[in-house]
């Protein structure tokens, strides 16, 4: 990969633009509250930041297939630079205004979505089809990494000066910019079809489309219902800390070090692959899971705790990248960005219910008790992933639809 220069452009431009989002979603945070003490004030900018998630990904999806991807990151990206240069002025004129930030953070996580899916495919586009593994191992652990940095980095920036975490996104989201003009591979999208075709039916047919495929239809449906658990796991481990005397520090270090682990499994995600092939990986992971997370409910021990959650945080970049492999590869171009957002609002979805059954299960039960709760789910997943992905029929399916899909793809040159 070191020596495809279109997806090193792809992959520093991408990588930039989502250390500067890290850095200015927190520094949202800080603003607001160290201006006005507000934390409603300060909920309402998150809010606004997080619907895009929910309202703007399948519309994304459905443009982003139409549209010439080159230009499309160029314009959200040349959107962002604007939008988020503005609360750098602002700030640093003193002004802060919540209408503003709100209208801002919207904006720039709209067009964020829409350049992440364009990059995406984009990669799909300048990269062999014997690399794909490789490219987005490499995306995956870029994305892991920009989590790591981008929160402290936006706050030590903010302790700078306050403007700084946005002029650093500012500048970030325009090196992104420079960095697809550059790309000399065909960026424009795939076949399309004759007519005027209207958005409600271009997302309709990415739902037909992920719901026809079996396979990707349950290793989706898996990451759904194991992300709802994920939601508990990380908010016991917060409970478990303090309720033991631990410190917030302690827990930092605990999430810190999940973080590296994550990291670390993405990274090692497409060895995995070639050593055990997507469907093996799929059920490697989730039947891991189901040995590691009732360990949870049996110490109280800081350290332990955080190897078994970094062991599963681990595993969790590796099926993470297995996971995005499967879907490239059964998934024509003209139909990649559709079933990205199709894929992204359904877990963002989990996210939010992971959330809420998060704070209802740990009120109603011990931590222990929550914790056997959360094994006892994961162990049934496990089980679906064995069911639905061993045996010669779920092999024979894999071939089949990756054979429809190679017809579908012309390897770029």
């Amino acid at each position: 990969m070191r020596r495809n220069r279109d997806f090193l452009l792809l992959w520093l431009g991408s990588g930039l633009s989502a250390l500067g989002s890290r850095a200015s979603g927190i520094g949202y945070t800080l603003l607001v509250y160290w201006s006005t003490g507000s934390a409603t004030a300060a909920g309402l900018v998150g809010f606004a930041a997080l619907l895009p998630a929910l309202v703007v990904q399948l519309p994304a999806g459905a443009w982003v297939d139409r549209w010439d991807r080159r230009r499309t990151m160029v314009w959200a990206n040349l959107g962002r630079v604007v939008s988020i240069g503005s609360v750098a002025v602002t700030a640093a004129l003193g002004v802060v205004s919540i209408p503003h930030l709100m209208v801002v953070a919207f904006v720039d996580t709209s067009l964020g979505a829409i350049y992440v899916l364009a990059e995406r495919v984009a990669v799909f586009r300048v990269v062999p089809r014997s690399q794909l593994g490789t490219a987005i191992a490499a995306n995956e652990s870029r994305g892991r990494a920009a989590s790591l940095a981008g929160q402290p980095l936006g706050t030590v920036l903010f302790g700078f000066l306050r403007w700084s975490p946005f002029g650093f996104a500012a500048l970030a989201h325009l090196v992104a910019l420079l960095s697809s003009l550059f790309v000399r591979g065909d960026l424009t999208a795939g076949e399309r079809k004759p007519g005027r075709e209207t958005l409600r039916s271009r997302i309709g047919e990415g739902f037909r489309f992920v719901w026809g495929q079996k396979y990707l239809r349950r290793a989706l449906s898996l990451l759904t219902a194991s992300n709802v658990l994920f939601q508990v796991l990380i908010l016991g481990l917060i409970v478990i800390v303090k309720d033991n005397g631990g410190s917030p520090e302690l827990v930092g270090l605990l999430l810190g070090a999940n973080a590296v682990a994550g990291l670390l499994g993405s990274l090692c995600g497409n060895v995995a692959l070639r050593w055990l092939g997507i469907r093996r990986v799929i059920m490697t992971v989730n039947v891991s899971w189901a040995l590691l997370m009732p360990l949870i409910a049996l110490t109280t021990n800081a350290w332990l705790l955080g190897l078994v959650y970094a062991l599963i945080i681990f595993l969790a970049g590796v099926g993470n990248v297995a996971g995005m492999v499967y879907q490239v590869r059964t998934t024509p171009e003209n139909m990649q960005a559709r079933a990205a957002s199709i894929a992204t609002v359904i877990t963002s979805g989990a996210n939010s219910l992971g959330a809420l059954a998060a704070g209802l299960l740990l009120d109603a039960l011990s931590t222990t008790a929550a914790m056997a709760v959360v094994g006892a789910a994961m162990a049934v997943i496990a089980l679906l992933a064995v069911v639905g992905f061993a045996g010669r029929a779920a092999a024979e399916a894999e071939r089949t639809e990756r054979a429809a899909f190679d017809l579908e793809r012309k390897d770029p040159s």
